[in-house]
């Protein structure tokens, strides 16, 4: 367990990832952090773009849907986001974002803001799942993996996070049996926030991406950590339903319905404990599989997910 000092450090690390520098006319610079994947974490541009639109609409205006697309895998280093003001209604306001390295533009987001209203209410039902108490950290998992861990993964993936992810099933993270495409996880970031719901929303546009496309490996029995899948993210979308913290848990539970032509579409609801339906993301993946043998299977790889 991290110690409360190192917590606060990792947190405040991540919340300082979301902070952009202003460069005027609806432009902003981010840095970037180094997760050990050859190309920066499709999570941290989520939350940074979304940072960025926001930052160009007032408080009153919370962001209800975002949908992005991952045009170039983006490089380790400094990335600006550009805004464009696309439509300030009465209700609702859009903006569009493109985000930019060497003048090479590797990601787009169009995002929608909403004025807070009254209207019906339904929710999906919470599904049973076991309390995060109980469960391993993914950290401790792929520590407990010991001399198995492939040693590319083993600075990056065994080094301490702002966000804890424990998987409800107990799967093998390097052969897990092939069972059905459905999966969940508890998730929060670990030590307390400040009270700035865009930054809340920010970290959960981060952390959506983590986990959810190994929902489509399950039926075939595949692993994103033992190098013979070549995934990337192709798009990616997020819609906000309810208020809710990212410094307390949150249950996603994710789905693949279908893979095919190399690709795969999964999605993912999250709850707060007490069973409120908070958001949902969907995302469609590049997942090519290299025979065994291959000289290129090890070689690459995403994020320990």
């Amino acid at each position: 367990m991290t110690d409360p000092a190192t917590a606060a450090r990792l947190v405040n690390e991540l919340v300082d990832l979301m902070h952009l520098e202003a460069l005027g006319e609806d432009r902003f610079r981010a840095r970037s952090e180094d997760i050990g994947t050859p190309a920066v974490f499709g999570g941290q541009v989520l939350g940074q773009a979304l940072v960025a639109a926001s930052h160009t609409v007032g408080a009153e205006r919370p962001v209800h849907s975002m949908h992005a697309y991952f045009l170039l895998p983006g490089e380790h280093a400094p990335i600006e986001y550009a805004v464009d003001r696309v439509r300030d209604g009465r209700s609702f306001t859009t903006r569009h974002v493109v985000a930019r390295q060497r003048e090479r533009i590797i990601f787009e987001m169009s995002a929608s803001f909403q004025t807070v209203d009254e209207g019906v209410e339904h929710q999906l039902a919470m599904p049973e799942a076991a309390a995060p108490e109980g469960l391993a950290s993914e950290l401790d998992q792929r520590r407990a993996l010991g001399d198995r861990l492939p040693e590319r993964w083993r600075n990056a993936a065994l080094a301490p996070h702002g966000i804890e992810y424990r998987r409800v099933e107990r799967d093998d993270l390097l052969t897990p049996t092939p069972r059905p495409a459905h999966t969940a996880l508890w998730l929060r970031a670990i030590a307390p926030l400040p009270d700035d719901p865009v930054v809340h929303r920010a970290l959960l546009a981060y952390a959506s991406d983590h986990g959810l496309l190994r929902a489509a490996m399950l039926p075939h029995g595949l692993s994103f950590m033992s190098g013979r899948v070549r995934p990337a993210s192709l798009d990616h979308a997020m819609w906000f339903h309810r208020d809710f913290r990212m410094d307390d848990w949150l249950l996603y539970v994710i789905d693949s319905p279908s893979a095919g032509g190399a690709r795969g579409l999964c999605r993912g609801s999250l709850f707060t404990r007490d069973g409120r339906l908070v958001a949902s993301a969907a995302q469609e993946g590049m997942l090519r599989v290299l025979p065994e043998g291959s000289p290129l299977a090890g070689a690459g790889g995403a994020a320990p997910i």
